[in-house]
C-alpha cells in the first residue's frame, strides 16, 4: 500500500545521514514505495479551516554531500496525505507546541506520528512523573529554596532545564558544589520555566541506555557512555554508543510504560534508563534508530513503518 507521507523536520541539508533517525525513516519509506513530501515547521500554515504546508517533493539517497533531491516547491493541503511525521527537534517551546495544535486538526484522518495531542501533553521530562516508582527522586520547581532543600536531602543532584534537549544546560551539583544560586540566576534570567532536578545516579558512568519502543514494545537498546570527565552521555557531546541488551529491569520498565505509550498514539519512542532508573521518555523527536540497526542488525525503521501501514489499513 503506497502512502502519501509528509515529513515536518528541521532543514534536511544539514543532517548527518549516518545518524539522523528522520533520514532513516524517509529512506525506508521510499524503499517501501511511499511518496515523500518535506517541509520545515515554519512552512506549516493554518488558513480558513485548512492545514497547509509549503515544501517540496523529496527523494533521499545514502550519499554524503548529495543525500536528497527536491522537486518543485508547492503548497499542499496536509489533509490529503496519509501520514504526517512530526519530527523537528526540540526545544519544546511555544513554536513547537503551536505545530501540535495545528496538526491536531487533521489527526487522525491524516495519521500524525507521534499523536500531536499527546506529544504536547507528554514532554520528555514530564511524562516520567506518571511513573514515580521507576524514576530517581525528582523535583520540578523554579523556587531556589525548594531546589536547595532537594539538594540538601540528596546531596548529589543533576539540574537541567525542564524543556531542554540534547544535553544542553545539564549540570551535576555534587555535595561540594557552590554554584546552585548562580546557576539558578542564569536559568531564571533566560526564561520563566521551572527547572528539573534529579538525584544523581552514579551508574551513569557505565552509560545511559537509550531503549527504542515501537507502538509500546521494546525493540532494542544502545548504551551511551559519557566521555572521560563528562556527566552527559549524549552522542553529539562526545558520548560513545555501545551495543547492549535489555536487562530484566529494562523489560519491567517497558512493560509498565508501553501500554500508556500505545494508548496515546506514541508509535516511535526512545526512553532513557540509567542503572535501574527511568529518567526520560522521548516522544518529540527520538533518535537512535541507525546506531541500533548497526549494532543489532535489525531493521527498526521497517518495524515502525509496518505499524503505521497497519494503522492506515485499519482506518
Amino acid at each position: 500500500m503506497a502512502l502519501k507521507v509528509a515529513i515536518q523536520m528541521d532543514p534536511i541539508a544539514s543532517i548527518n545521514i549516518n545518524a539522523d533517525s528522520t533520514f532513516r525513516l524517509a529512506e525506508e519509506a521510499q524503499a517501501r514505495g511511499h511518496e515523500l513530501f518535506y517541509y520545515t515547521p515554519d512552512k506549516l500554515i493554518y488558513r480558513e479551516g485548512k492545514v497547509l504546508a509549503r515544501g517540496w517533493p523529496l527523494t533521499v539517497r545514502r550519499k554524503i554531500g548529495d543525500h536528497f533531491t527536491l522537486g518543485d516547491e508547492a503548497e499542499v493541503d496536509l489533509a490529503g496525505f496519509d501520514v504526517v511525521w512530526l519530527r523537528q527537534d526540540p526545544p519544546f517551546d511555544m513554536g513547537y507546541i503551536t505545530t501540535t495544535h495545528v496538526l491536531e486538526r487533521i489527526h487522525p484522518q491524516t495519521l500524525v506520528v507521534n499523536d500531536p495531542f499527546w506529544v504536547r501533553n507528554s514532554p520528555e521530562k514530564l511524562l516520567v512523573l506518571n511513573f514515580p516508582d521507576l524514576t530517581p527522586p525528582t523535583l520540578i520547581a523554579r523556587d531556589l529554596e525548594a531546589i536547595r532543600a532537594f539538594k540538601a536531602e540528596h546531596g548529589d543532584i543533576i539540574l537541567k532545564p525542564l524543556y531542554g534537549n540534547g544535553g544542553a544546560g545539564v549540570f551535576r551539583l555534587d555535595p561540594n558544589d557552590r554554584n546552585l544560586a548562580s546557576l539558578h540566576e542564569l536559568f531564571t534570567g533566560i526564561n520563566r520555566e521551572p527547572l528539573i532536578a534529579q538525584k544523581y545516579v552514579p551508574a551513569v558512568v557505565q552509560g545511559d541506555k537509550r531503549i527504542i519502543l515501537v507502538d509500546g514494545e521494546p525493540v532494542g537498546a544502545i548504551n551511551r557512555v559519557p566521555a572521560a570527565g563528562e556527566t552527559r552521555s549524549n552522542m553529539h557531546v562526545g558520548g560513545r554508543p555501545e551495543k547492549v541488551g535489555l536487562s530484566a529491569r529494562d523489560r519491567e520498565i517497558c512493560a509498565a510504560i508501553g501500554p500508556v505509550l500505545r494508548e496515546k498514539g506514541q508509535i516511535f519512542v526512545g526512553i532513557d534508563v540509567i542503572g535501574d532508573w527511568l529518567t526520560e521518555i522521548n516522544v518529540t523527536s527520538p533518535t537512535g534508530i541507525q546506531e541500533l540497526e548497526r549494532f543489532d542488525g535489525v531493521n527498526i525503521a521497517e518495524k515502525i513503518w509496518q505499524v503505521i501501514e497497519a494503522k492506515r489499513a485499519a482506518m
